[in-house]
């Protein structure tokens, strides 16, 4: 049986108005002038969601990464390609489903040439918010898959542990199922090749567990 999930914070409405009459075209379109925090002072420009309207499936992460930035789709790095090899591990067709991130805007810090990655904070999460729920409300997921802590704990609450609760489906008003795994780009930081390949087998049994889910609707 699925576990109860928190319910979600009440979160204030981003800068760039949400379209009165929304589709995913117009919701990219406003998005991208969004200034509701300072994020986008540093960003190439906003990465939003891609993928079908008609998804079953919500693939959701943390932030844009670097060539994300500079591509403005999602998971089109290296992480990306971890997430599209599982899936078709899986069984299940990326083109199908649709991804996204709970920030819109890559933050990061610089070290030389390189930017380095640095998390959302609770204020980025929540003027990013809007967005998110908007693409939710349209797509109407069968399942979300939270990718990573960031993203899970946006979604259901600051108590929940991806450690302790990865791979558990949950109740939630947000989709019939929801589920946490892990977040590929964590499992790239792995030096232990072993714990790595681990890592990544534990990542596909719970995309598995999705694919299982969604037979067993039709």
């Amino acid at each position: 049986m699925p576990q109860q999930a928190a319910s979600s914070p009440i979160i204030t409405p981003a800068t760039s108005p949400i379209p009165l009459q929304p589709t995913l075209a117009r919701l990219e379109k406003a998005a991208a002038t969004c200034q509701a925090c300072e994020l986008w002072r540093t960003a190439t420009q906003t990465v939003f969601g891609d993928g079908t309207s008609h998804a079953e499936i919500m693939l959701i992460g943390e932030q844009p990464g670097a060539q994300e930035d500079l591509a403005g789709k999602p998971f089109v790095g290296p992480a990306g390609q971890v997430l599209t090899e599982a899936l078709a591990e899986a069984g299940i067709e990326r083109q199908k489903t649709y991804v996204t991130n709970v920030v819109k805007h890559f933050k990061w810090i610089s070290k030389g040439r390189l930017r380095l990655h640095q998390s959302p904070n609770a204020q980025e999460i929540a003027a990013c918010r809007p967005w998110l729920d908007s693409e939710l409300a349209l797509v109407k997921p069968y399942v979300i898959v939270c990718l990573g802590a960031t993203a899970a704990q946006a979604l259901l609450g600051k108590q929940f542990r991806v450690t302790r609760q990865r791979g558990e489906f949950m109740t939630s008003p947000l989709a019939p199922f929801v589920i946490a795994t892990l977040h590929p780009a964590a499992i790239l930081r792995i030096p232990d090749p072993r714990l790595r390949e681990s890592a990544h087998r534990q990542f596909v049994t719970d995309l598995q567990k999705v694919a299982t889910q969604l037979r067993s609707r039709s």
